[in-house]
């Protein structure tokens, strides 16, 4: 997943930080390409484990909640765009969050990632 990831981030031209969570929010995966901005570090973790503790893109956290959530999570929950859920034959296994870039960019490298399993 990682391999996809960055070869979808050179593709685009766009350095982006990636991490990947099992289910229970566990780090399995993680990388800073040289370029990607450091603190999108931080985001990529929190937009991997909103998706792996809700099962949902971490974008589909409801506008009215995002706050009170990041709040409630010391911002480990995020409405930011760019972190998907890891689901295999319809269990629930982990969460990717891609960092740096636009949200369309950080999607498409974390969909590129999700299409290498």
């Amino acid at each position: 997943m990682l391999q996809a990831a960055v070869a979808k981030a050179e593709s685009i031209g766009q350095p982006q930080c990636i991490v990947i969570m099992d289910a229970s929010g566990c780090v399995l995966g993680e990388i800073r390409m040289t370029g990607a901005k450091f603190l999108s570090r931080k985001s990529a973790r929190a937009k991997a484990l909103t998706s792996a503790s809700h099962g949902v893109a971490s974008e589909n956290i409801p506008e009215a909640v995002r706050a009170a959530v990041a709040a409630a999570t010391d911002g480990g929950v995020t409405g930011l765009a760019g972190g998907l859920p890891i689901v295999s034959n319809g269990v629930l296994l982990g969460g990717i969050g891609v960092g740096s870039g636009a949200p369309e960019q950080d999607l498409a490298v974390a969909e590129a990632a999700l299409a290498a399993i």
